[in-house]
C-alpha cells in the first residue's frame, strides 16, 4: 500500500488542478480559423445585413464576441442566414457552430432537439400589431380576426393558446417565410400580425411605409427568453458560449466598457482583474487565452453597450431596457460570478 500512496497523491493533485481540454467544436473552429454562426435572414436590431453585406444586431454581436474570445478576432465569423424552419436542422447537422437567431428557450427545445440553451440575451414576450386606423386598443378586441403568423415558431402555438383561453376564435393565416407574413399584413390581408414584441418593433420600423400607422398592442401573451443555442455532446463549447455571454453581462455590472477597458486593467478589484485577465487566469478553465473576455469586450462592448447600440436608445428601434436591465437596477440580467 505504501507504494500506492505516491501515485494516489499524484492523481489527487492532478484532479485538483483544473485544466480544460479543448472540445471538438473549438478544435474545428481553430483549424478553419473561423466561427460559423447561424443568424436571422433579416431582423433589424438582432441580425441583418446591409447593402454591403455587413452584418449587425444583438445576435450578431454575440457571434462576434465569441469569435473574439476564441480566435482573438471578432471579424472571423461566417454568417449563415437561416429561416425558422432551417435553423435547428442547421445546428443539429453541424452546418453551424452555434445558433444566434432570436430563438426562444423552451422545455421542448431543450429536451428533445439535441441542443443546449446557453444564456438569455433578451427577455421578450409575444404581442400583436394592428393598423392604427382599426381603432383596436387591446388584443381582447381581436375576436374572430385574421392574424398573420410565421410557421415553425413558438408564435403560432402561443396565439392558438391565447385565443382558446380568451375565446377569441382568432383565425391564423400562416406563412413559412417571415417576409411573406409581414408582407401579407402590410398589404391588408390580415387584421393583425403577431410575433415577439421586439420583432414587431423591428418590422414596423423597417417595413411600414409610415410606422405611425401601426400600433403594438399592450398585452404580452407569452414569455420569450431569447438566446443562442449549441449542439449537445460538446460540454466545452457549451461552456465557452455561455460564459462569453455571462462575461459581457458581468462587465456591464462592473462598469467595464469598450472605451475604458485598457484603463480598467489597472484596477485593484479582483473581480475586474479576473474579467480582464490581469489577475487570476479564468481563460485556462475554458481552454482559452488569459484575456479571452477582454478581447470580447473590446470587440462589442459590454452587454449594455450592445443592447443600446442595436435595439435601445442609440438604435432606430429605441426599445426600452425593461426586463433586460441589470438585476440590481430592476431587471433580470444576472450573471453568475466569474471566479
Amino acid at each position: 500500500m505504501k507504494h500506492l500512496a505516491p501515485a494516489l497523491l499524484s492523481l489527487l493533485a492532478l484532479l485538483g488542478t483544473p485544466n480544460a481540454h479543448a472540445g471538438k467544436t473549438l478544435d474545428a473552429i481553430k483549424a478553419r480559423g473561423q466561427l460559423v454562426c447561424g443568424v436571422n435572414t433579416g431582423l433589424a436590431g438582432f441580425g441583418a445585413a446591409d447593402s454591403n453585406g455587413k452584418w449587425s444586431g444583438l445576435d450578431v454581436d454575440v457571434c462576434r464576441a465569441t469569435a473574439a474570445a476564441v480566435l482573438g478576432d471578432g471579424e472571423k465569423v461566417k454568417y449563415v442566414p437561416l429561416n425558422a424552419q432551417q435553423r435547428f436542422t442547421a445546428l443539429q447537422s453541424g452546418e453551424v457552430d452555434m445558433l444566434s437567431r432570436n430563438t426562444t428557450f423552451s422545455l421542448t427545445r431543450d429536451a428533445s432537439l439535441g441542443m443546449h440553451m446557453t444564456a438569455v440575451i433578451y427577455y421578450d414576450g409575444q404581442g400583436f400589431m394592428v393598423p392604427a386606423k382599426s381603432k383596436v386598443k387591446s388584443a381582447k378586441q381581436l375576436k374572430g380576426a385574421t392574424v398573420c403568423v410565421q410557421s415553425g415558431t413558438t408564435t403560432e402555438k402561443n396565439m392558438t393558446d391565447y385565443s382558446r383561453a380568451n375565446d377569441l376564435k382568432l383565425k391564423p393565416v400562416v406563412f413559412e417565410k417571415l417576409e411573406a407574413a409581414t408582407g401579407a399584413y402590410f398589404s391588408g390581408r390580415c387584421a393583425a400580425y403577431t410575433t415577439d414584441a421586439s420583432g414587431l418593433a423591428s418590422t414596423r420600423n423597417k417595413e411600414a411605409k409610415n410606422p405611425d400607422e401601426h400600433i403594438i398592442l399592450p398585452e404580452l401573451i407569452s414569455k420569450e427568453p431569447l438566446g443562442p443555442m449549441v449542439r449537445r455532446g460538446d460540454d466545452e463549447w457549451f461552456a465557452i458560449v455561455k460564459w462569453v455571454i455571462y462575461g459581457l453581462i458581468e462587465a456591464e455590472e462592473y462598469g467595464i466598457t469598450q472605451a475604458n477597458l485598457e484603463q480598467m486593467k489597472t484596477s485593484p478589484d479582483p473581480v475586474i482583474a479576473r474579467i480582464l485577465g490581469t489577475g487570476e487566469d479564468m481563460g485556462k478553465l475554458l481552454g482559452l487565452e488569459r484575456d479571452w473576455l477582454a478581447k470580447a469586450i473590446k470587440t462589442t462592448g459590454n452587454y449594455g453597450e450592445m443592447f443600446e447600440r442595436n435595439v435601445g436608445s442609440q438604435s432606430s428601434l429605441k426599445l426600452p431596457r425593461g426586463l433586460n436591465k441589470q438585476w440590481n437596477k430592476g431587471g433580470l440580467m444576472y450573471a453568475p460570478p466569474i471566479r
